[in-house]
């Protein structure tokens, strides 16, 4: 592996596991099995890794699984929690938010096909960060959930609203917002949230499916697919207000403060 190569494996030790499979990276959240939560720390590490992308045009899929017994549980809330604390003016916070932002940015823009690969429960900004990605296949067992409403909180966390909206329709994802009802892997498929179901441990299987023919295909040809895809996407986004997330979202952590810690 080169020097480049190297660098970008080492970058993600801390709460990733990353690993280089010829063209294709594996990037794992929670190798230690300990934390299913999207800290600070794992966002700092995501945007290491695709930042790093940028003079890897070798790596075309990069895959995101992770090791836990769920993909994600959603945002570390008792890392706003401490940010308010230290700052009441909210700027440490929105620093939070605002990672969250250039990840699901840097996922939408990066020249590499992403895919996610989701087990057990994708909560919140879990399920924000998958919807980041350009395929989405699932575990039949998978359980997901937006529940932000339902905790007092609005929907603002990496500009996933827009996203949301713009893969499965307004209304669907208005339902799923205001109920924050918990729904199966077959309502996401149907919804479009994820494109294949598959039985847990047929999921590498529906993943290499994917991986195979897309590196047999014209590189440039991916890069400027995935592109168009991206600014069609983002048309459907004219009013888009991501940028103000990490604004939107301060005032209203304030009063939960002292509700003790949870993912969201």
């Amino acid at each position: 592996m080169n020097e480049t190569g190297d660098t970008l494996l080492a970058r993600a030790h801390k709460t990733v596991a990353v690993d280089q499979d010829g063209p294709v990276l594996h990037v794992r959240l929670n190798p230690t099995r300990q934390d299913d939560t999207l800290g600070v720390a794992v966002l700092d590490d995501l945007i290491a890794v695709l930042d790093d992308l940028h003079g890897r045009p070798d790596i075309r899929v990069l895959v995101l699984s992770s090791e836990g017994d769920d993909f994600c549980l959603g945002a570390d809330r008792t890392e706003y929690e401490t940010a308010l604390a230290t700052d009441p003016t909210g700027a440490a916070l929105r620093r939070i938010t605002d990672r969250a932002h250039r990840l699901c940015n840097a996922l939408e823009t990066t020249h590499a096909i992403t895919i996610a690969r989701l087990h057990g429960k994708v909560i919140g900004a879990g399920l924000a960060l998958a919807a980041f990605c350009d395929l989405r296949a699932a575990a039949d067992t998978c359980r997901f959930r937006m529940p932000e409403v339902g905790l007092g909180l609005p929907p603002a966390w990496g500009g996933a609203m827009g996203r949301l909206i713009s893969e499965a329709g307004v209304a669907r994802i208005r339902e799923l917002l205001l109920t924050c009802d918990v729904f199966d892997a077959d309502t996401a498929h149907r919804i479009g949230l994820v494109h294949e179901i598959a039985p847990l441990d047929q999921l590498d299987k529906k993943v290499g499916a994917w991986t195979r023919p897309l590196l047999r295909r014209s590189p440039e040809a991916l890069v400027l697919t995935k592109r168009m895809l991206a600014g069609y996407a983002r048309a459907d986004r004219t009013a888009d207000v991501s940028l103000l997330d990490s604004h939107l979202l301060t005032p209203y952590l304030v009063p939960i403060r002292n509700q003790g810690p949870a993912a969201d």
